[in-house]
């Protein structure tokens, strides 16, 4: 068994790699670069659980970021628990075949109660005060502690939000090469998150990128050095690529004008009562999973989605099994947009009652994906002045102020993603430093698992046929 490790760079495309990416450009050109053929929808849950087990999501349920938990009629986003997910996972596919191996999932998604021998996932601690506060759950325990004494807290506040920058993956990279020396994992699956940010902020084509690019290139470049001189194997992979959009779609406000959305009003705003709506969407980047309440509307639903601009195509049951989409969890209908445009979870039609999280990073609160919570709202004159005011009257008056500083414009945003791109420059890649365990052509995502069971035990032949070993 070869030592592998796996770094997900997010966001990563072949057509960034270049002149401001030396140390990747170079492992490319000594291994090989194949792209990446994603799953419907690119996004993080889905892909992870995809390349973890190498199912599709009808297999393995990770129907996006998040999905209605029909039973409790509440949304719910960036679940945590592996028990969602459905399927053998690598760890427990190399384990079967080696008892003595061992595997790292460093923030790569669906982290906690993996089966993985050693597990690092943001995990904040929620007191009764209302505060958030950083903080990581590890397994085991006492390695949340050790990291916490030689690292510091995880930085939570540039993981995501205004704030969000290279110190994350700066921290995730440290703490790489901490349990990759201490803990000597046979698989190591790290997560390196900084490109996402301003790929959505600025877009891609954007001259300030450089720097962004530079600064992930770098880290990369150190883990790769010091995974190679112990001898290990490395892969370099992404789960989707960010293109450039021009503009959001409010798909829900179109449902809720329409009078298939129900709100119930709570001191003054609206608030989404998904069980009691006729239809409405969970909205995901480029993709929405829209619920509707009974079969007999679900025609009805389909054509209003299909005339709302900026959405490319509706899928229904036969659509989602043409995707591998066709899950319980998924909507009725699932909507995807136009190439150069994303959907936002907007619901209220006057911002004056729009729910009071939305204009604060709260990702478990608010029915859908927002990355308008990367920006600081420009209306805000002095926002640091005022979230320090707000941070202070927290801590002195031992108050729950509201830390109101996120936008609701969401024209804003530049890049997204969750559609299959059309240019597979602008696609995921998966790059390989050992040329001999690089397949022909592209790779399919659902091929990943069983690539990276090749790079540990030094199997030659199809990913194909590995896949068909370790089912």
């Amino acid at each position: 068994m070869r030592r592998t490790v796996a770094l997900l760079v997010v966001g990563l495309t072949s057509d960034l790699i270049g002149d401001d990416t030396p140390h990747l450009r170079a492992f490319a050109a000594r291994g090989g670069l194949r792209p990446l053929r994603t799953v419907l929808p690119a996004v993080t849950c889905s892909v992870h659980a995809t390349f973890t087990t190498g199912l599709l999501p009808r297999d393995h349920g990770a129907v996006a970021n998040g999905w209605l938990f029909r039973d409790t009629s509440e949304v719910r986003l960036w679940q945590q628990s592996n028990h969602l997910v459905a399927g053998e996972k690598i760890w427990d596919a190399a384990r079967r075949e080696d008892p003595s191996f061992t595997c790292a999932q460093l923030f790569w998604w669906y982290n906690m109660y993996s089966g993985a021998d050693f597990t690092v996932t943001p995990r904040p601690m929620y007191p009764a005060d209302g505060r958030k506060v950083p903080d990581v759950y590890t397994q085991p325990m006492p390695l949340r502690d050790e990291l916490n004494a030689k690292l510091g807290t995880f930085p939570l506040f540039n993981y995501w939000g205004p704030r969000a920058d290279i110190t994350t993956s700066r921290w995730i990279a440290d703490c790489t090469m901490h349990v990759y020396d201490t803990r000597h994992p046979s698989l190591t699956l790290v997560y390196l998150p900084h490109l996402d940010y301003n790929l959505q902020r600025l877009g891609p084509g954007d001259p300030k990128l450089a720097t962004d690019l530079r600064a992930i290139d770098a880290i990369c470049g150190e883990l790769i050095e010091h995974a190679e001189k112990d001898g290990a194997r490395v892969v370099v992979l992404s789960e989707y690529g960010i293109t450039k959009v021009s503009g959001p779609v409010h798909i829900n406000r179109v449902l809720r004008e329409a009078g298939l959305i129900e709100t119930r009003a709570e001191l003054g705003r609206d608030m989404l009562d998904a069980g009691a709506s006729e239809a409405f969407a969970m909205a995901d980047h480029q993709i929405a999973h829209v619920y509707v309440k009974r079969p007999e509307r679900v025609a009805e639903v389909k054509a209003l989605l299909e005339r709302i601009d900026g959405v490319e195509t509706v899928l229904d049951e036969a659509g989602k099994r043409a995707h591998g989409l066709d899950h319980a969890r998924s909507g009725e209908l699932v909507a995807i947009s136009a190439a150069d445009r994303w959907f936002t979870y907007y619901y209220w039609l006057d911002d004056d009652r729009a729910p009071d999280y939305a204009r604060t990073v709260d990702i478990h609160r608010k029915p859908g994906y927002d990355p308008v919570e990367l920006f600081m709202d420009p209306a805000i004159r002095f926002p640091m002045l005022k979230v320090g005011g707000i941070l202070a009257k927290r801590k002195l008056l031992n108050s729950r102020a509201l830390l109101d500083v996120i936008p609701l414009d969401a024209s804003l945003v530049k890049g997204s993603h969750g559609r299959l791109t059309d240019d597979p420059a602008q696609g995921p890649v998966f790059i390989s430093g050992d040329p001999a365990l690089v397949p022909p052509g592209e790779v399919a995502a659902t091929d990943v698992k069983a690539l990276l069971l090749q790079q540990l035990f030094d199997r030659a032949g199809s990913a194909q046929h590995e896949m068909a070993r370790v089912r």
